[in-house]
């Protein structure tokens, strides 16, 4: 999981990537970088490991020069997280100067850097599938032109042979130095891109294309479209916009845990609210809570800040039952999901939340987080209920049981970290010491993401184990989980 965005500005464009950034932050917190270029070609760039305020000075603001740029935040899912040159943009020098980041995750890396070392005779300095994305297209693009100039047409020929040669998931932002800007989308459209403009009283338009619509509505950038799945979006020097559809067969399965997890509530992707979504999840969640708890076994609903809260105040609402903030969060502390290693997620739950004795002590509380992945923080949240006074633990998750690794982009690598793979819902009960344990079902989910939509379908492969780019074999499952950092 990653935020990006890109912009073609009339003016320097540094500062308001800067705040979006700050916007996406919590789609990453490992790394950040920006990149931007002048119109004769000079490219700017600086990354740093650390959240966006910790990494960029008033020294490297200055420095960010030009009227295009993009800019990223990271959580490691390829790679090592500590390491800075892991962190993007990354730069190729040929042709032209491309600059490139990525939202996503390639699931055919092996094939790919034999490919680039052989065929290619590209060399590759980290283990990152973005410097290997950034070579493919430069490999593509070298290999279309003729000349000097660069028409869309060339560009759009280049993305199509990238969706021919790279499997996964990638929402991609490109700087093209001295030409202009490029966005693509895979052909499943499981990442987010959404595109938007701005006009000027001289009829110049101003772009952006980023994770999120929060993004254009805090730029005041009027939204025009997602981009579509297989799609590439090129805005030249002079802010024309240029499109065409790259992929033979594009479908739009987004990932289902956007709507879950990872988007901020504010959002609207793929024409979805994320927090009507949400709702809805609280809504079918709370008549399976009804189904399979007894009467009389909760006095209070309390949700897992921050996420979880529109799922919680629904069940609330349906099930009539007392609605309260029981826990108050840390906002100064990462979150827990996307921390590297189970001990710094174990540790870093006790300085993130703190529990309310008045609002538990002598209850039966039902606690909905929107997730359960390692378990974890679930383990630590239910026993801080029970040291806080609770009489009995009711545990809910709007999502249902992650038992299938998350090739897409999260990290959740391994089947034996996840605490829902090979156990019955009792036996994860029993595990993270709940009295009792409920489960959105994965068809409730689907219902409530899609509810009102034209979108068909969903990758649920997390909860489902079905890979919507139909690539994904167990041989690569076990060697992802062989090779992948916990």
């Amino acid at each position: 999981m990653c935020g990006i965005v890109g912009m073609v500005g009339r003016g320097s464009v540094n500062q308001e990537i800067y705040d979006s950034l700050l916007l996406l932050q919590h789609r990453g917190q490992d790394s950040t970088g920006i990149a931007t270029a002048e119109p004769g070609g000079a490219v700017h760039m600086h990354k740093a490991r650390g959240m966006v305020r910790e990494a960029f000075r008033t020294r490297d603001m200055r420095a960010l020069l030009g009227t295009i740029g993009l800019g990223h935040v990271r959580y490691a899912t390829k790679g090592t997280a500590s390491s800075e040159e892991e962190a993007q943009p990354f730069y190729v020098n040929a042709p032209y100067g491309i600059v490139l980041i990525h939202n996503g995750n390639l699931t055919n890396t092996r094939e790919l850097t034999e490919e680039l070392f052989h065929k290619d005779r590209r060399h590759l300095n980290t283990s990152s599938d973005t410097e290997l994305l950034v070579n493919v297209l430069g490999g593509e693009l070298q290999s279309t032109i003729s000349g000097p100039e660069l028409d869309p047409d060339q560009v759009f020929d280049a993305v199509t042979r990238v969706h021919e040669r790279v499997e996964g998931s990638y929402a991609a932002i490109a700087l093209i130095a001295g030409h202009g800007l490029l966005a693509f989308r895979d052909p499943f459209g499981i990442r987010p891109l959404i595109l938007g403009t701005r006009r000027h009283d001289d009829g110049h338009y101003e772009w952006v294309v980023t994770s999120e619509s929060l993004v254009l509505e805090n730029g005041e950038f009027e939204v025009v479209r997602d981009v579509d799945p297989g799609e590439a979006v090129f805005i030249d020097l002079d802010g024309h916009l240029h499109t065409r559809q790259c992929a033979k067969d594009p479908k739009l399965i987004p990932c289902s845990f956007e709507y879950v997890y990872l988007a901020r509530p504010d959002s609207i992707m793929n024409g979805i609210s994320v927090y009507e979504a949400r709702l809805r999840m609280g809504e079918r969640l709370a008549d399976t809570i009804a189904k399979y708890t007894p009467p009389g076994a909760i006095d209070v609903v309390m949700p897992i800040p921050d996420s979880s809260r529109p799922a919680a105040m629904q069940v609330a609402r349906k099930l009539g039952i007392e609605y309260r903030e029981g826990f108050y969060k840390n906002r100064y502390i990462g979150r827990t999901f996307i921390m590297p290693g189970q001990a710094v997620r174990k540790k870093s739950v006790r300085q993130k939340l703190n529990a309310m004795s008045s609002e538990f002590k002598g209850k039966n509380v039902l606690l909905i987080d929107d997730s359960i992945v390692r378990g974890t923080t679930s383990k630590e949240i239910i026993q801080m209920a029970r040291d806080a006074g609770a009489k009995s633990v009711t545990f809910a998750s709007a999502a249902p049981p992650v038992r299938y690794p998350h090739v897409y982009g999260i990290n959740m690598p391994s089947r034996l970290e996840l605490v829902a793979h090979g156990r019955t819902i009792p036996e994860i009960a029993a595990e993270l010491g709940a009295d009792y344990m409920v489960y959105q079902e994965v068809e409730d989910l689907k219902a409530a993401i899609l509810e009102g939509s034209d979108v068909a379908d969903l990758d649920l492969s997390c909860f489902d184990g079905r890979y919507v780019t139909g690539t994904v074999t167990e041989e690569y499952l076990a060697w992802v989980e062989g090779s992948q950092e916990s």
